[in-house]
């Protein structure tokens, strides 16, 4: 009998392993839809830039989480023999490389904001920066409960701050660090003239929408796996994605009048926004989150670029930044059982909470850009710019010119 015990448990615990190791490997998938949505929508001067970026941030990532950043989040290093990794099949290394791959979509989201004129080798220090110190202090007060606040939120306010999957610990978070680092680096040469917006059109509207379907595929392990364990896992998660995802894509086709471009970002303001309360809310209330985001998109992404001249290359800040936020607040909203939710959250808890994280990243990363700023410079030269990034820093173009 303790034979057959032993062989259920070990069994659990392999599947668990298989089952969160599958979600770590669809959300490594998903950086290659940012650096094809970034390819696809970049000048075709940056191209390689945008493909050597991604792939060098999330090595940097890596490295950074792996040493300080998990230690710091949720107090587990790995500094251990092998044998003592690998108890549970494993699990809790697996655990770190799905949660790496959380990390690791912050910089693969600044990427895309500072694109076409920041210069390689500071981006790669901030991205060890923010991976190690910025967005592990956030998301273990969070996801650990580190430094008491999430008991605090539960004593007063009836419930903790709820982020399912990381509108906020995730998105919000690297939407507002985008912001700074775009803020300090100033708008692309040529941008603006006589405060009027030139347009700069998207190198490839197919990569640009290969890259959005890629992280739109990925986005169910992002959801659906962050249960972690089999036993945890809900299939309302996954419709409730599915239903976001439709509303931002219908929202971002209408507002956006048919424009590609607003289309292929619309589904990912939807999931961007429901990742929060996807384990809460009513199907119907998805549809309603994801259509919020995706129209909240495409007029705050028009308003950024033309009444505010912040020139965020891909819109990382609205998409990421203000979605992420609405989905922090919405899931407050939707995950009530008035609306149909569950219930268990509070939306005073969820205020407090989406403005706590815009707090920290804004902060966050004023402080990691601003010192790099000053320390080392942000800024490709006016020469570099003009010529583009993939010849001046990486000295080869993305496609042959015989």
């Amino acid at each position: 009998m303790e034979n057959l015990q032993s062989a259920v448990d070990s069994l659990v615990q392999g599947s668990n392993t298989l089952f969160i190791l599958l979600g770590a490997v669809m959300v490594l998938a998903m950086h290659a839809g940012f650096a094809f949505l970034e390819v696809g929508t970049v000048r075709h001067k940056n191209q390689v830039n945008a493909l050597s970026k991604i792939l060098s941030d999330f090595a940097v990532s890596t490295l950074a989480y792996f040493f300080i950043g998990y230690w710091l989040s949720y107090g587990t290093h790995f500094l251990h023999p092998a044998a003592t990794l690998g108890a549970e099949h494993g699990y809790g290394l697996v655990k770190f490389f799905f949660l790496l791959t959380f990390a690791a979509a912050i910089p693969a989201i600044i990427s895309g904001g500072i694109a076409e004129r920041a210069r390689f080798a500071p981006q790669l220090c901030a991205t060890l920066l923010i991976v190690a110190f910025v967005y592990p202090f956030f998301e273990g007060i969070v996801w650990n409960g580190n430094l008491g606040v999430q008991v605090w939120l539960t004593a007063a306010f009836g419930a903790p701050f709820h982020d399912f999957a990381g509108s906020v610990v995730v998105h919000a978070m690297g939407g507002w660090l985008a912001l700074a680092a775009v803020l300090l680096l100033g708008p692309r040469n040529g941008r603006y003239r006589e405060g009027r917006l030139v347009a700069f059109a998207p190198s490839n509207i197919p990569f640009l929408a290969l890259g959005s379907w890629i992280l739109i595929v990925g986005w169910f392990g992002f959801n659906v796996m962050s249960a972690q364990t089999l036993t945890a896992v809900s299939g309302l998660v996954a419709v409730n994605s599915l239903m976001a995802m439709v509303g931002g894509t219908v929202a971002a086709l209408l507002v956006g009048r048919n424009d590609p471009g607003f289309l292929h970002n619309g589904p990912l303001a939807g999931l961007v926004a429901i990742c929060a309360g996807s384990d809460l809310m009513h199907p119907v209330g998805a549809l309603v989150t994801g259509a919020v985001a995706g129209a909240l998109f495409v007029w705050c992404f028009t308003a950024t670029q033309n009444r505010w001249k912040i020139d965020d290359v891909l819109g990382v800040w609205p998409l990421h930044g203000l979605c992420g936020v609405w989905g922090g607040i919405a899931c407050g909203i939707f995950g009530q059982q008035v609306f149909g939710g569950l219930g268990g959250v509070s939306f005073v808890s969820q205020l407090i909470g989406s403005a706590a994280g815009v707090l920290v990243a804004l902060a966050g990363g004023l402080i990691v850009y601003g010192l790099i700023k000053r320390v080392h410079g942000l800024r490709l030269s006016q020469e570099q710019e003009y010529y583009g990034a993939d010849l001046s820093i990486h000295k080869i173009g993305a496609t042959s010119q015989d």
